[in-house]
């Protein structure tokens, strides 16, 4: 059985909650943290749910609290059934379009214009079913870059999920090379289903999607198929500050990167580590509380 720990605040405290976790240095992995409107009549009181494996320890609890400052809330613990909340969570949700995509679950059929691709997204484990507000500024972006004439021969999507960004980059362009890596083991299989459940074809060809598990840019075959002339990294703010010497070093000459999972208010953190490195903006897209970034290198001949 797995449990809950739940605390509610303003949206301030628990965006600052959600964070403060990025920044922290041994946060434990195993717990899950999630914040939320709990209702559009009162959109500025939020609640922080922490996932647990077990019963909550003293030493959880007191991880989460440490999340906040200033106040700290009550926390509420519960047991929760033996259910996958992330397959549960995500049965009947709504198609939702992104620029030229549409994306749903096999609840629901493809799109019924000749205008719209497609993608079928099953509930899995793996982040990105096109549903999160990052994930669809990201689809919608991919579609406005191809509209200004980006070309891209050698694509990258690091942090995959479900493959899905990696799938849309295939559709825009078709004859490119493609490699999709993530940190979760878990994604490998969830990949190769939804490839093959949208006739995705896998392998190393021209054409075909490679997947890896890595961590961030550390894996051979990642930095044998570079430098890619776009990098797609839907992850969180704290992790693309972090890597972006790493993904800098990965793209060729007035290459792209498109980048998500950063909240506005984190915006100008993650930009700032990006000039430095030598990408300058280029159009940025804010879906909800969430900004997607598309950042080009600046050539310096």
């Amino acid at each position: 059985m797995s449990w809950k720990l739940s605390a509610k605040g303003s949206k301030d405290e628990i965006e600052a909650a959600l964070e403060k976790r990025e920044t922290t240095v041994g946060w434990d992995e195993n717990i899950v943290l999630t914040g939320f409107e709990t209702s559009p009549e009162t959109p500025d009181l939020w609640q922080l749910d922490a996932y647990l494996e077990g019963k909550p320890t003293e030493e959880e609890r007191k991880a989460v609290r440490l999340l906040f400052t200033g106040r700290i809330p009550r926390l509420k613990s519960e047991e929760l059934p033996d259910t996958d909340w992330v397959v549960e969570s995500q049965k009947g949700i709504e198609p939702i379009r992104a620029g030229r995509f549409y994306v749903h679950t096999p609840d629901y059929g493809s799109a019924n214009d000749n205008a719209s691709v497609s993608f079928c997204i099953p509930a899995a484990q793996a982040f990105g079913t096109g549903q999160h507000e990052t994930t669809a500024g990201c689809l919608e972006m991919l579609d406005y870059m191809k509209r200004r004439g980006v070309v891209a021969r050698n694509v990258a999507d690091i942090g995959t999920g479900t493959g899905l960004l990696a799938f849309a980059a295939l559709e825009l362009w078709p004859h490119a090379l493609a490699t999709a890596s993530d940190i979760d083991p878990l994604c490998l299989p969830a990949v190769n289903v939804n490839a093959e459940l949208n006739s995705i074809p896998m392998g190393v060809d021209p054409g075909q999607l490679a997947m890896v598990i890595a961590d961030g840019m550390h894996d051979d075959f990642l930095v044998e198929r570079g430098p890619y002339d776009l990098l797609i990294a839907n992850i969180l703010a704290g992790p693309l500050i972090a890597l972006a010497p790493e993904f800098a070093a990965s793209v060729a000459s007035r290459g792209h990167i498109l980048l998500a999972g950063l909240l506005q208010m984190q915006e100008a953190g993650v930009r700032a580590a990006y000039l430095k490195a030598g990408f300058r903006l280029q159009a940025r897209i804010v879906n909800g509380d969430w900004s997607i970034l598309w950042l080009r290198h600046r050539f310096q001949g």
